[in-house]
């Protein structure tokens, strides 16, 4: 657990003073300023001044004097604390509660903005700030309910912190939404926030260092108020209307690299991937895709399976029936382009050496909902030349009891049942098949092995634009007015400064769903790509129009269950403005390029 903590803990230093947060940064550095106004110097004993009191001051009780003779200013710490306990509670609960309650899914984002106006309008108007700090009035700490506006302005700075996500942002999110909370994914979380809350507080306290020690602020601490709120009011509408957008595209991502050596090394990467289950521990000892055999553990069991293809009768396959043998598993799902890539391999593998002891097995652990369908698995395993049995883990519970998060994943495992090698994704197919000639000959020392198959690593793409899913949920690139709303039809309009390369935007009406997005009247969508080839995952009955860098070359008639379509095939990987027309009812799920 040291380890995640501090996983947790470097992803979110680096994510603290990434491009994505630099907008809530001025009401942090001022927040830490102005705090309730200073009583008139008369007061400095604890009386009450004499005469009437002048308009526009506030009276409050006098703060007891610290040895220095100054008021110890918490309001850094304050608002720190309510960043860092919303933004943990709500990313791992949020969900939860919000589908429990049966409440909107926006409800907890619109929230965060309410707190911020009235906030602001606390830091302008003396008496609302009264009302917010109200609550905290019978708290004991006598500082506490001082700073309780302070608080509550970070428990909304919670609710609309949205950092740019990495792979322990990722773990954290994904854990919350299913509901798999455990100590670790707690642990993360906690790191991850204190993490952020460092480089947050430093800026914080420089604030309040600025606002007491510069004359000019001290003299003016009222008209520093009134602009800190009116700061924060026009970071709600801007945040509302996603005007801050067009300032982090401004800005290069310049801690990208820092954050992938942190959270996605191959340590981070064993450490995220081992999350969600305590089971099948060993699965941990091996490396993701290291060129020798090592001992992982035994096999779990395939379990869960909803049903069987290309066994006799639709029999299942039992793990401990294949001892004896070597077996290959690949964990696939048939509208992910990287596994449809990867299948040639693994059926020329199962032509080549299914006589000479290997026996493959699809593990079809779906996405989406439709691939929950053994008819649609059927008839695309057709399609693609899939003859070897193929296990339907709906569920996921095969997934689970492998550890494994990565479409396409190859398991080997030996002949007494020991998993002796992994890969993830794309790529190492002749590493993969030359470790499968040794335990074929492990197995079998006098076997007489067919030359090999000459399947070696496909050149992929330098700089392509990764899998890209239309789903409320797991969206990243979204760009444009305004937010997408979830199961409601909306109007949405393309960026006026164009799309930037990797970014996807929506124009016309679009019903946007956690599964797929729906397309109503004028439906467009704009993506800009590097890659080979674009294609589309589609579902229903119309046409798709395809427009590369504003001239059509195609239009695609779709027709039927959900299926992957291909929008561009080109010679060579490019850049290119891609746009897609639609009719009406169409239904599009997620976006892949080769």
């Amino acid at each position: 657990m040291l380890t995640l903590i501090l996983i947790g803990l470097l992803g979110g230093l680096i994510t603290a003073v990434s491009p994505c947060i630099l907008p809530v940064l001025p009401v942090v550095f001022l927040a830490g300023g102005p705090g309730n106004e200073s009583p008139p110097p008369s007061t400095a004993a604890g009386r009450k001044p004499a005469g009437p009191r002048p308009e526009g001051e506030l009276l409050v009780e006098a703060p007891r004097v610290a040895p220095s003779g100054l008021h110890r200013n918490r309001r850094p710490y304050a608002v720190v604390a309510g960043l860092v306990l919303s933004f943990s509670f709500f990313t791992l609960l949020g969900v939860t509660l919000i589908s429990a309650l049966g409440l909107p899914q926006d409800i907890l984002r619109y929230i965060g903005l309410s707190l911020l106006v009235l906030i602001g309008l606390g830091l302008i108007f003396p008496p609302v700030e009264r009302l917010l700090e109200k609550p905290f009035a019978r708290i004991p700490q006598r500082q506490v309910n001082k700073e309780g506006s302070a608080f509550v302005l970070g428990l909304g700075l919670g609710l609309l912190y949205v950092p740019c996500a990495g792979p322990v942002l990722a773990a954290i999110t994904v854990a919350g939404a299913r509901g798999e909370i455990n100590a670790d994914i707690v642990a993360l979380t906690l790191s991850f926030a204190v993490g952020t809350a460092i480089p947050l507080l430093v800026f914080a306290l420089a604030g309040r260092q600025v606002t007491e020690r510069v004359a000019a602020f001290r003299t003016r601490a009222r008209k520093l108020r009134i602009a800190a709120g009116l700061l924060m009011i026009v970071l709600a509408f801007a945040l509302a209307f996603d005007a801050t957008t067009a300032l982090q595209k401004a800005l290069p991502n310049y801690t990208a690299a820092a954050q992938k050596k942190v959270e996605d090394n191959e340590t981070a990467r064993q450490k995220l991937s081992g999350l969600y289950d305590d089971s099948n521990k060993d699965l941990g000892r091996c490396e993701d895709g290291v060129n020798e055999l090592r001992s992982c553990g035994t096999a779990p069991p395939l379990a869960g399976i909803a049903a069987w293809l290309n066994t006799p009768g639709g029999a299942p396959v039992d793990m401990t029936s294949l001892r004896g043998r070597v077996v290959l598993i690949d964990f696939w799902t048939y509208s992910c382009i990287n596994c449809q890539r990867s299948l040639p391999h693994i059926e020329a593998w199962d032509r080549a050496y299914r006589d000479k002891g290997l026996t493959v097995i699809g593990v079809h652990s779906p996405e989406f909902a439709f691939e929950k369908d053994a008819g649609n698995v059927a008839d695309q395993a057709r399609k693609l030349g899939v003859t070897y049995p193929v296990a339907l883990d709906n569920d996921l519970d095969t997934w689970n009891n492998f550890r494994n998060r990565f479409w396409p994943a190859k398991y080997l495992v030996d002949a007494q049942g020991t998993v002796r090698y992994f890969t993830f994704g794309e790529g190492r197919y002749a590493q993969t098949e030359t470790l499968i000639r040794d335990l074929l000959k492990q197995a079998d020392p006098t076997v007489q092995l067919p030359p090999a198959t000459g399947q070696g690593n496909d050149d992929l793409t330098e700089g392509r634009t990764p899998e890209t899913y239309l789903s409320t949920g797991r969206i990243r690139g979204y760009t444009g007015t305004p937010e997408l709303t979830k199961d409601k039809a909306a109007t949405y309009a393309f960026p006026a400064d164009g799309v930037p390369l990797g970014r996807l935007s929506l124009a016309g009406t679009w019903t946007t769903g956690y599964e797929q997005f729906t397309a109503g009247p004028d439906a467009r969508l704009a993506f800009t790509y590097r890659a080979k080839n674009a294609n589309l995952v589609l579902a229903g009955e119309g046409t798709v129009t395809v427009l590369i860098d504003g001239k059509q070359t195609k239009t695609l008639q779709i027709h039927g269950a959900p299926t992957l379509y291909r929008l561009t095939d080109d010679d060579t990987a490019r850049q290119a403005g891609l746009e897609l027309r639609f009719t009406p009812g169409l239904q599009a799920f997620a976006f892949t390029f080769g």
